[in-house]
């Protein structure tokens, strides 16, 4: 017995909202197993159910992290296989996953990936935004002195920024987001894969504008823009006359040729880097004009 093999920790991948969004090998790897860690019982065995796995189950989470990170350890001395999951994506991403896998490290204990969907790399894929390089901030602080420390830290950093936010914090921090970062693109997602899936996508002022309306609900991913100096300034703010003009020139070429409203913001937006608002405001005021 002393001699025996330890089993294997497995770090299962499963999906982040749509059941069918779990690969052929994480059932394979859940089916065979002798235990399942899983940060939420309650949650896990719903899948389990669906796909008519049968087996043990173990919590681990934040709260009984040091309790259980042993008794998961001797589980794998014992030679019997152990698979990691969260409630949504890769365990260890914002949950305390790290620690049972640094564990099991520590001791010579082989960890084999099972790779799933994440909110983050999901989020991104189809933000728009460069993906080229980009760094992951995790969950925002609460606090209001916290945040404006956090955001004012990346307020130059050129590469896309991805994080996690709660609902009901939303409308606060983008806008805590707007007042250390300036003017800048940012494209919002919700129940990423679900039925009511939902993606934002606009300048800070005007997704600011539209939550500030609406009861959102769900777990929320962020992408920001990155840095790319003045171009993620609102032009109309720089104190540059000569592009002001140039666009409201233009502007009044469109209006004179009959174009409409959306035609002439569209048209400006894919040539200039101002917020669809501040366009719209000024074509207003220039149509008032001429009924003058």
């Amino acid at each position: 017995m002393g001699n025996q093999n330890p089993g294997k920790l497995y770090i299962c991948g499963t999906p982040i909202g749509n059941l069918e969004d779990i690969t052929l090998r994480s059932l394979k790897t859940l089916r065979k197993v002798d235990l399942i860690a899983a940060e939420d019982t309650r949650h896990t065995r719903k899948l389990l159910n669906h796909y008519h796995i049968d087996k043990s189950l173990t919590s681990y989470h934040e709260f009984n992290k040091e309790k259980k990170s042993d008794y998961i350890l001797q589980y794998l001395k014992k030679g019997q296989d152990v698979a990691l999951v969260s409630d949504a994506g890769m365990p260890g991403i914002c949950d305390p996953g790290f620690d049972i896998i640094n564990l099991v490290i520590q001791n010579h204990i082989q960890v084999i990936p099972i790779p799933g969907v994440s909110a983050l790399t999901t989020a991104l894929v189809i933000s728009g935004f460069d993906m080229s390089s980009f760094i992951f901030e995790g969950f925002i602080p609460k606090k209001k002195t916290e945040k404006e420390r956090f955001f004012s830290r990346l307020k130059e950093e050129k590469r896309t920024i991805i994080f996690y936010e709660s609902p009901h914090r939303i409308k606060n921090t983008l806008t805590i987001i707007k007042k250390t970062m300036g003017e800048r693109r940012i494209v919002i997602t919700r129940e990423l894969t679900k039925i009511f899936e939902e993606i934002k996508r606009g300048y800070l002022s005007e997704i600011i504008n539209e939550v500030s309306s609406q009861n959102i609900k769900g777990e929320l991913t962020l992408v920001l823009q990155g840095f790319k100096g003045k171009k993620n300034e609102l032009k109309s703010t720089v104190d540059d006359s000569k592009i002001k003009d140039e666009i409201k020139k233009k502007m009044k070429i469109y209006l004179k040729k009959g174009y409409y409203n959306k035609d002439i913001i569209l048209l400006i937006t894919k040539e200039y880097n101002v917020p669809k608002n501040w366009i719209y405001q000024n074509i207003l005021e220039e149509r008032n004009s001429d009924r003058l």
